[in-house]
């Protein structure tokens, strides 16, 4: 590409190297979770949610159990501002939830951020500043010592005015573009602040370092992270955030390896939503932990619902290929994929194990709401027959026998192909009844008789052209009896007749499915299929289907 020269590595690593994360394999338990999705992924919406979606919103998020959610920047406008009263005069906030407002470290936005927190039980203030040398010296054009008087001023202001109004306050500071700031400067910023605050063991500050934007590989920014967990003074009495930005598509990874080097805590949102690719999707971060055995400590059974609320809420979309989200990311089109998902749930049908091993499958779909049927295997002219023989087995309780599963298996993949379209369950079993069940012409099965006398003698009646016709034959069994006098009479060659069948439904007027197959004269096996109250009429009903193919091939 043309103007690769123009673009630097605009980050900055430690002076030392950070690289004890390195050695841990996984997050062994779920961080402090902060949802910004009314303040951050709400400023990003094209049309911002309105004071009785955003009390939707928050309720959804308390239902899912986050424990800490940035309500809102009350000092940017009424809306803001009147949604967080609503909250606090309303009661509206659980014991175990903390809320979280954003505020610039100026002092008329600190005082209006003061005032529409007046009464509230627990609330984080979170100021912050911009620290990043494209910040310093092109928006502000301000030295160092000039930024740092910035965060002071703020820091200064919390204290001042929390000592002034009514309710409980936690502080937060951000050193807003972390990414592109230089370490050292980011923790000396960040240990001003902390010093004027003074954080106890009883009352904890936030120190949150955001990905504003995402500038570097994962690596960096966990080195980065684990620079200042290091240096960050009175670090015991600070709780260390991270707020990843997903520029740079890596958003789960940089957050997950910031938790792996000593991040404490995690600002993101449902789906990702925010400015320009969004903030880190927290869906994904709890289910990627839920995958290794880790409780997320947030509850997403019913993710399909929550989908449905979010779109309608944000009048955003997940994408099909979102992670866990995405109404495509369990599907399996390809045949060799559905092969292995059903031979996989059939294996787990019979065996005993602690641990879920189904392949593709990162996760069970039923842990979070999504349905094997129909879901999870779906088809189209990619497909096999495995997955054809799955959706039928699953939704309707047809268990194909195998070689019976090859032929059908084509003969939807061309439907699909020609068609050029996905086939729904439902239209999978309309071919199946279509090409296999119950066909009765050229020749319909009427009656059947049989007397047995050391051997089975058998009189069928059919119907041909309109006209009834009664055959008779003998066999080793009344199956075999009908068979002999239908090939008798209809002077036809077949051998290697096979047959099962087993129940369809239950109940008193339960059906049972046979299966028969036949190789006839020319060397090709033929299928045929029938449904009856009665097994034994199935079965004749399965080889009066399976003669009419051969007579009409």
């Amino acid at each position: 590409m043309k103007n690769v020269e123009k673009y630097s590595r605009g980050y900055f690593m430690p002076p030392v190297q950070s690289l004890k994360w390195t050695e841990k394999e996984y997050i062994t338990k779920a961080p402090i979770w902060c949802s910004v999705d009314l303040r951050d992924g709400n400023q990003a919406l094209i049309i911002p949610m309105s004071l009785e979606e955003k009390l939707e919103y928050f309720q959804m998020l308390v239902d899912l159990g986050f424990k800490e959610i940035e309500v809102g920047f009350p000092a940017a406008s009424e809306t803001e501002y009147a949604f967080l009263r609503k909250l606090i005069e309303e009661d509206l906030i659980p014991d175990d939830v903390t809320i979280q407002v954003l505020t610039q470290a100026r002092e008329h936005i600190i005082k209006r951020t003061f005032e529409s927190l007046v009464g509230a039980k627990k609330a984080v203030v979170h100021v912050y500043n911009s620290t990043s040398v494209a910040q310093r010296d092109q928006v502000f054009r301000k030295s160092k010592e000039e930024i740092i008087a910035i965060a002071v001023k703020g820091a200064e202001l919390l204290k001042k005015y929390a000592a002034e109004t009514p309710g409980n306050f936690q502080f937060q500071y951000s050193p807003e573009s972390f990414t592109g700031t230089e370490i050292e400067f980011s923790l000396e910023i960040c240990n001003r602040v902390i010093d004027i605050w003074n954080p106890t063991a009883d009352d904890k500050i936030i120190i949150n370092l955001p990905a504003t934007v995402s500038m570097s590989m994962p690596h960096v920014y966990a080195s980065q992270i684990e620079y200042m967990s290091d240096h960050l003074k009175a670090r015991d009495n600070v709780i260390l955030s991270v707020h990843p930005h997903n520029d740079r598509g890596t958003g789960v990874a940089d957050t997950e390896l910031a938790l792996l080097a000593g991040a404490d805590r995690v600002e993101g949102t449902l789906f990702g939503n925010g400015e320009r690719t969004g903030n880190v999707d927290i869906v994904t971060l709890a289910l990627n932990m839920y995958s290794h055995g880790v409780d997320p400590k947030l509850n997403f059974e019913k993710l399909p619902a929550i989908i449905k609320k979010y779109e309608r809420l944000t009048r955003m979309t997940v994408h099909e290929r979102q992670p866990y989200a995405g109404e495509l990311v369990f599907t399996a089109f390809s045949g060799s994929h559905q092969d292995a998902i059903a031979k996989g749930m059939k294996w787990r049908e019979n065996e005993v194990r602690d641990f879920w091993t189904v392949p593709y499958l990162p996760i069970d779909p039923h842990d979070i709401g999504r349905q094997y049927e129909g879901d999870i295997i779906r088809i189209n002219s990619q497909s096999g027959k495995g997955g054809v023989a799955y959706i039928l087995q699953q939704t309707y309780g047809i268990d194909l026998p195998q070689e019976m599963r090859e032929g059908f298996g084509y003969h939807v993949k061309d439907v699909s192909d020609q068609s050029h379209k996905e086939l729904s369950p439902e239209e999978i079993y309309d071919l199946f009844m279509q090409e296999y069940v119950n066909i009765s012409t050229p020749v319909e099965y009427v009656s059947f008789k049989y007397t047995e006398n050391g051997e089975y003698n058998a009189a069928v009646t059919i119907k041909v052209d309109g006209e009834e016709i009664t055959c008779r034959g003998k066999g080793n069994g009344r199956f075999d009896a009908i068979s002999n006098a239908l090939k008798e009479h209809l002077q036809l060659e077949y051998t290697d007749l096979t047959y099962n069948e087993h129940a369809l439904t239950i109940g008193s007027s339960s059906q049972a499915i046979s299966y028969v197959g036949i190789r006839a004269k020319d060397g090709q096996v033929y299928w045929g299929s029938g449904i009856d109250t009665d097994i034994m009429v199935s079965s004749i009903k399965g080889l009066f289907s399976v003669i009419n193919k051969v007579l009409t091939k």
